[in-house]
């Protein structure tokens, strides 16, 4: 099933990183307590959802369609990298009337860096972005090696998930579906929403990140008008794998904030 759900009160939806799917958070459900009610769908072009086309409308439909189909209100929305994006293309194309609040994960609204915008990927201007692009088209699979090294604060990865496990899943993916989202990554501009949001957002990163500046986290809990940051010290990009304890914790602490 794509959508891992347990039958509880408080919704929480999960929404998986670039080149990701919705198994990588078993292990954060595992770990929160039975007043979750938590769902963690594949999100277009991965996973059981491989074959649909990915873009960000259509991951923000992924999201709607779950919301109603479940009839969640007052979710918690978990957003990795991707799975951030997601979740503010989906304020924009559906409003905010379901979702209480958002916890992002080592995300930027804007991944191209500029002079007056230091807080996108870390050295990844416009014409460094569009030489990643290239190099993905014509090199996935050390595209890949790249991806599974960055996704972590350590080479090896995460005790619960290793760098060698983050490979498998990225080669599990269809590199030309995986190139048409990273080019949707590319191209979103994020930074208006932001400021409108009406619920409250945590923005998260994690020290040792090679992917996003703590600047990013930073900016989103300065800009949003009910913003908060938090920082997990001993994490890369992927805290939820990498502090896997401390990060249900603060979950569990944003959820009953709310």
């Amino acid at each position: 099933m794509a959508d891992r759900t347990m039958h509880r009160q408080r919704p929480v939806v999960l929404l998986h990183g670039w080149t990701m799917r919705g198994s990588i958070f078993d292990d954060l459900i595992a770990r929160l307590p039975d007043g979750f009610d938590c769902h963690a769908p594949d999100l277009p072009g991965h996973g059981d959802r491989a074959m649909v086309e990915p873009s960000l409308e259509a991951a923000a439909q992924t999201l709607a369609d779950l919301l109603e189909a479940h009839n969640l209100t007052e979710a918690v929305l978990v957003g990795w990298s991707m799975g951030a994006a997601v979740a503010w293309q989906f304020v924009e194309q559906f409003g905010a009337d379901r979702i209480a609040g958002l916890m992002t994960v080592d995300m930027s609204p804007k991944l191209g860096c500029t002079a007056d915008w230091p807080h996108g990927l870390i050295d990844q201007g416009e014409s460094d972005l569009a030489t990643t692009t290239g190099r993905m088209k014509a090199d996935w699979r050390g595209m890949a090696e790249a991806i599974a090294t960055t996704m972590f604060g350590q080479r090896t990865g995460a005790a619960i998930y290793s760098r060698q496990d983050a490979l498998t899943q990225i080669l599990t993916n269809d590199p030309a579906k995986m190139v048409a989202m990273w080019e949707a990554l590319v191209g979103m501009d994020k930074r208006e929403l932001i400021g409108t949001l009406p619920f409250p957002l945590l923005a998260t990163c994690g020290a040792r990140s090679r992917v996003y500046p703590a600047s990013a986290a930073r900016w989103l809990a300065n800009t949003a008008p009910h913003g908060s940051m938090h920082m997990f010290e001993n994490s890369g990009h992927s805290a939820h794998l990498e502090e896997p304890e401390a990060f249900a914790k603060e979950l569990i602490e944003f959820a009953g904030s709310l």
